[in-house]
């Protein structure tokens, strides 16, 4: 420390210097360890290693406490997504096996419709067909000679001239021919075939034999127009 002399009433001042303040550390360690090296450095080391495994703890505690709480947060997350996953499954699996018994039915249904159609299809053209055999009845009896016709068109369809010809028909059809177009009648040879019922004609020459009733020509047309409704005549 620095004094300031003063000087005054003729007389001379000299400096007063303090004597040093004492070291309070040096007086402790000199109380506790004395004067030797090793006990200090010993203590200084004692104070590191109890200081680092103060400092390892606290930090073990704290990284396991952050490892939980961040542990917690992505297994919560995890958990969540696992949850709903397994949520929707199984509501996936309930929603199958409730549903079962209604696909069931569905098919059931759908098997009913089916036979349904399949079986009004088939009534519809069984009417068709009965429609059109009155309608065939009804014109050769009022017009029996449309036979002829027939006979007429299936002679011209074939490749090669026949001789001796005989049209063969129902007793009935051939006696109304013959009352009411003797002349046609006289132009061809017809022999009664009671084996045929009403609409059925054959031609048969020294050939062949032909088929030309209207009954295999309507089943020919009743079979194209059930290919077409997707049935077989029964």
């Amino acid at each position: 420390m620095t004094v300031k002399v003063l000087k005054g009433a003729g007389k001379g001042w000299r400096p007063y210097r303090f004597p040093p303040r004492a070291n309070v550390n040096s007086s402790l360690q000199a109380s506790q360890w004395g004067s030797d090296p090793e006990a200090i450095q010993r203590a200084i080391a004692d104070g590191f290693q109890e200081g680092s495994e103060k400092g390892y703890q606290q930090g073990l505690i704290q990284g396991q406490e952050e490892g939980q709480r961040d542990g917690f947060t992505q297994g919560h997350i995890e958990g969540v997504a696992r949850g709903r996953e397994e949520g929707r499954q199984q509501g996936r699996e309930a929603f199958e096996t409730a549903s079962q018994p209604l696909d069931q039915i569905s098919q059931q249904l759908q098997a009913f419709m089916e036979d349904f159609e399949r079986k009004r299809r088939r009534e519809l053209l069984q009417l068709v067909k009965k429609v059109a055999q009155q309608v065939i009845r009804c014109e050769l009896t009022l017009h029996p000679t449309q036979l002829l016709n027939l006979a007429e068109e299936a002679l011209a369809a074939m490749p090669t001239e026949q001789s001796d010809v005989h049209v063969l028909l129902n007793p009935e059809e051939y006696n109304r021919i013959k009352d009411l177009a003797p002349g046609r009648a006289a132009a061809w040879r017809l022999v009664p075939d009671d084996k045929l019922v009403l609409g059925e004609c054959r031609i048969v020459t020294a050939q062949t034999e032909v088929d030309i009733g209207c009954q295999q020509r309507l089943d020919a047309c009743v079979d194209t127009l059930a290919e077409h409704m997707h049935l077989a005549e029964g």
